[in-house]
């Protein structure tokens, strides 16, 4: 049995693509995952499957259930245990820490590429599949996630560090 957290892009958004986590947990449910929980109302689902999980298939899913084309990242106990410990801003303000989950590896040439310079004070890491981002300004005005988005060319959802550790910490039970 692997516990699994499985983030949805843009769900109950500025109004947008509304999913009462009550009906998403009854869709993971109906797929045979157990021990399926919510964390807030933006598409955090933790849940225990026997099989593979693959992001294609719970999008497939929520488009049949819901009607709605949504970007879907799934991440294990242990890689979200390794995401909280690689953080590379430790010494920051977690309040002002946040975590881009990508739906893939982005290619190293690309990675080294990006212009992090640009947008001081806020910074960035690229590690594997996640992107930590100090964002001291906060989250509302900022730039750097839809340049990152635009340049690294892999989808990808953001969840505040609060949100991280808790997911983590759920998926861990």
């Amino acid at each position: 049995m692997t516990r699994l957290a499985c983030l949805l892009r843009g769900v109950n958004v500025g109004g947008k693509n509304r999913v009462a986590m009550r009906e998403l947990r009854a869709l993971f449910e109906s797929l045979g995952f157990t021990e399926v929980e919510t964390l807030i109302q933006s598409g955090n689902v933790v849940f225990s499957s026997t099989g593979a999980v693959t992001a294609p298939k719970i999008e497939a899913e929520i488009r049949r259930a819901f009607g709605l084309d949504v970007s879907v990242v799934v991440r294990t106990s242990t890689a979200l245990n390794k995401l909280l410990a690689a953080n590379p801003f430790a010494d920051r303000d977690t309040h002002r820490l946040h975590v881009a989950f990508l739906g893939a590896k982005p290619d190293s040439k690309v990675v080294g590429d990006l212009d992090g310079g640009r947008f001081a004070p806020e910074e960035f890491s690229v590690v594997g599949t996640e992107v930590y981002l100090h964002l001291p300004n906060g989250m509302a005005r900022t730039k750097l996630p839809s340049y990152l988005e635009r340049n690294l060319k892999v989808p990808m959802t953001i969840r505040n560090w609060n949100t991280a550790t808790k997911l983590a910490e759920m998926a861990g039970r």
